[in-house]
């Protein structure tokens, strides 16, 4: 065999095996799951011990003073935006509504083709940012909060999944599938910590005991 074939066929299999790993990556879950990474689990443990310890307080709370969903770019909003970036071979329409796609759930592993089964997620509540500082900030802080696209804070999930989490924290929720728990708590710690926002003793008790296992 002469070095010139040798070299062509060593190419010509390595094309081949970065094609197979390229199938992978779309084909796999995490791949569709496009969450900005949360801050590993040793910056979430050291952002939670400065995290303040508070009662929480829901005194005149209302989802309306979190306005959401605003324009992000052209006729797309916040919750089309992230349905877009969430999913897999998603199709729009001159409104910028979704069409056709693929959405996979992180939350329960499951996988849709239509828009309409899929809720976006504020992983941290607004009524939980409430709870916990918000009441004291301006209605411009509040929608900055409810259309955060940079920090972890939105996720496309399966809609029932979301409305049953409702506005829980990691005290009396977290996912149901367990290999996302500790993205999960990351996610939750960093948003707080970048929000200034407190928690509750139950709160930091869970989110310290799943942490320890991440």
């Amino acid at each position: 065999m002469s070095k010139l074939y040798a070299r062509r066929r060593l190419s010509i299999l390595a094309a081949l095996t970065g094609l197979m790993t390229s199938a992978a990556l779309v084909n796999s879950p995490s791949a569709s799951a496009a969450l900005p990474t949360p801050v590993s689990a040793a910056t979430a443990r050291g952002y939670l011990a400065q995290l303040t310890v508070a009662t929480e307080n829901r005194t005149g709370y209302s989802r309306d003073l979190f306005p959401l969903w605003i324009t992000i770019s052209g006729t797309c909003n916040t919750r089309e935006t992230v349905l877009k970036r969430d999913g897999t071979n998603v199709v729009t329409d001159s409104a910028c509504a979704a069409t056709s796609g693929s959405w996979y759930s992180p939350y329960d592993g499951a996988t849709w083709t239509a828009a309409s089964d899929l809720d976006i997620d504020h992983l941290v509540p607004l009524a939980e940012a409430w709870d916990s500082g918000a009441s004291k900030w301006t209605t411009a802080q509040r929608q900055g909060f409810a259309n955060d696209l940079t920090r972890p804070q939105l996720i496309a999930v399966t809609d029932n999944v979301n409305q049953a989490k409702g506005d829980q924290d990691p005290a009396t929720w977290v996912p149901s599938r367990s290999a996302y728990v500790c993205t999960y708590v990351r996610a939750w710690v960093q948003v707080k910590y970048y929000y200034n926002l407190s928690v509750d003793t139950a709160e930091k008790s869970a989110l310290t005991n799943y942490l320890a296992g991440c």
